[in-house]
């Protein structure tokens, strides 16, 4: 019997010990490098922007961030492999628009769900879009482009970087609230899309900002709409599709960081305070601003609330236009 107390005591003491000792080492996180998963080939704009975000935080965090890309499917292989990864802290990513709020409508064997297996810990940055045609095109207003494909239905052609993308769904959100019919003509890329286009082998196309900007500023593309709800600083005399009666056309092109679901919200709220410190680097907002983007920031609840909403409103627009997964 004496025995027995004897064990159960040491063991407490063991307990009581052990307690501190795991704390403090939950307390000093990060205390190794830490793996940033780019679920997109390196040299484009969200391999871009994670390098930049994750050499801020590294300095802030002061441990090394790893970027790693994992492209394919849309997005869904490098996210799948943040949502499968341990629940520690040491791995993250960025999250993006199509495989955090469309690629679950569009995939019938999406192998990770959005809302049960990731946690949210940023928005970093939002983008809009711009419609864009050749120079040498008939069209200079959405009107002209409405009462085109009034009259002519399914003969308009519009371009993107692939099937389920926002340059399609973008497109698709404008057929349906102009009640209009347009071709899609789906490229491997976005500058295979846009290529075409300023060679007038299509009629226009939704592209992101930062992509079209060159081009429109070298009098290659003519901008007719763009699809936030304020006009650009960069392009201030193109009008929103809001003022042009369209208000429902608005697109936001957005990422931002996340982790796998489980991950400890110390931890959590640990990498939130950092990204929201990088975000405010100077530099890092200039770049941002100058590409037309819309700084991110503030708490991860703010980001699951956007998540939630943008599949809301993408799953009913995949959905009406019939769009399936290659």
């Amino acid at each position: 019997m004496r025995l027995m107390k004897f064990a159960v005591v040491a063991l407490a003491l063991a307990a009581s010990l052990l307690s501190p000792m795991t704390s403090s080492a939950q307390s000093i996180y990060p205390n190794k490098p830490i793996n940033f998963i780019v679920p997109y080939g390196a040299g484009g704009g969200a391999d871009s922007r994670s390098r930049q975000i994750a050499q801020k935080m590294s300095v802030l965090l002061n441990q090394p961030i790893i970027v790693d890309n994992k492209p394919g499917a849309g997005g869904n292989i490098g996210t799948e492999f943040i949502a499968r990864a341990a629940p520690d802290g040491y791995t993250i990513g960025m999250g993006n628009f199509a495989p955090m709020a469309v690629n679950k409508t569009l995939f019938g064997n999406l192998r990770y769900d959005p809302e049960t297996d990731l946690t949210p810990i940023i928005l970093i940055e939002k983008g809009p879009l711009v419609l864009v045609v050749n120079p040498s095109s008939p069209y200079k207003t959405v009107k002209d482009i409405v009462e085109a494909a009034k009259a002519k239905p399914g003969v308009l052609t519009f371009s993107s970087g692939g099937i389920g993308g926002s340059h399609q769904l973008s497109a698709e959100l404008f057929k349906q609230s102009a009640d209009i019919d347009m071709i899609h003509v789906p490229y491997k890329s976005g500058s295979a899309a846009l290529t075409d286009l300023m060679a007038g082998s299509v009629n226009m196309m939704f592209d992101q900002m930062y992509s079209a900007m060159p081009s429109i500023k070298g009098d290659k593309l003519r901008p007719i709409a763009i699809t936030s709800k304020k006009r650009s600083p960069l392009l201030p005399n193109v009008p929103t599709f809001a003022e042009v009666g369209y208000p429902k056309v608005e697109v936001l092109n957005w990422q931002g960081l996340i982790a796998p679901k489980g991950t400890p919200k110390a931890v959590i709220d640990k990498l939130n305070a950092a990204a929201n410190e990088a975000l405010k680097d100077p530099q890092l907002r200039e770049l941002m601003l100058s590409q037309g983007n819309e700084i991110g920031g503030g708490s991860p609840a703010d980001f699951s609330a956007l998540i939630k909403s943008e599949a809301a409103k993408w799953s009913a627009v995949v959905k009406i236009a019939n769009i399936k997964s290659e």
